[in-house]
């Protein structure tokens, strides 16, 4: 049974990952298309920009979003004083740092799938008159629904367990960024948090594997639903 605070933990946990995942999609598929259909010089130095949070210690990201969203930092500031939006150290700011260390999972999948639709689907289209969004909207979009869904379950599955990116910028704040790997960092820490920690590590282990079990049967079953 999870304490009061462990379940605030969850909770939170939760939430910041279903918002990174929400500040990751509409990036992701227009990244995701970008590097499989544009040709432009910059490409592959695009491609590994995108991919850089998957090589850096997530320490290094957090500490970045702190140079640039902290309070002094050119972003941040400029949010502060426009809209009174402040993102270091908040839940809000822990949603960030999580979808910047998800985006290239979810990327890889939304690119996997797209390069497997057929061109000729699209070129069926464009001569029935389709233009480029009506094609995009009506044939690429749904075909790529299946990496779209698996690269979103999945980005979800790991924003639950992002720890170093998330205590870098947001800081470890019970009831306001203490996520549920930091509770579990913070039962550590405690000479009596043994069983907490169990708890937690547990808990964020069935989370973990459910959400990737999830991604590849909704992707299979969405798959077969597309005749692909």
């Amino acid at each position: 049974m999870l304490s009061a605070a462990e379940s605030e933990a969850l909770v939170l946990s939760l939430r910041v990952a279903a918002e990174s995942v929400l500040l990751d999609l509409p990036l992701a598929i227009a990244l995701s298309w970008l590097l499989v259909r544009a040709r432009f010089a910059g490409r592959p130095l695009l491609d590994a920009f995108v991919h850089l949070p998957l090589v850096l210690p997530p320490v290094v990201i957090g500490y970045v979003l702190l140079l640039l969203f902290g309070i002094h930092g050119p972003i941040g500031s400029a949010l502060r004083s426009a809209f009174g939006i402040r993102l270091a150290f908040t839940s809000g700011g822990a949603a960030l740092a999580t979808a910047v260390m998800s985006l290239p999972l979810m990327v890889r999948a939304i690119r996997l799938s797209l390069e497997a639709i057929t061109p000729g689907l699209e070129d069926a289209a464009r001569t029935l008159g389709a233009g480029a969004l009506d094609r995009f909207v009506s044939v690429t979009l749904p075909l790529m629904a299946p990496g779209i869904l698996a690269g979103a379950v999945t980005a979800f599955a790991a924003g639950l367990g992002e720890f170093g990116a998330v205590i870098t910028f947001a800081g470890n704040v019970p009831g306001s960024t203490q996520t549920l790997p930091l509770a579990l960092y913070s039962a550590l820490q405690s000479p009596s948090g043994e069983w907490a920690a169990a708890r937690l590590a547990g808990l964020s282990f069935a989370l973990g594997f459910g959400g990737l079990a999830l991604a590849e049967l909704l992707a299979r079953r969405l798959r077969r639903r597309l005749g692909q």
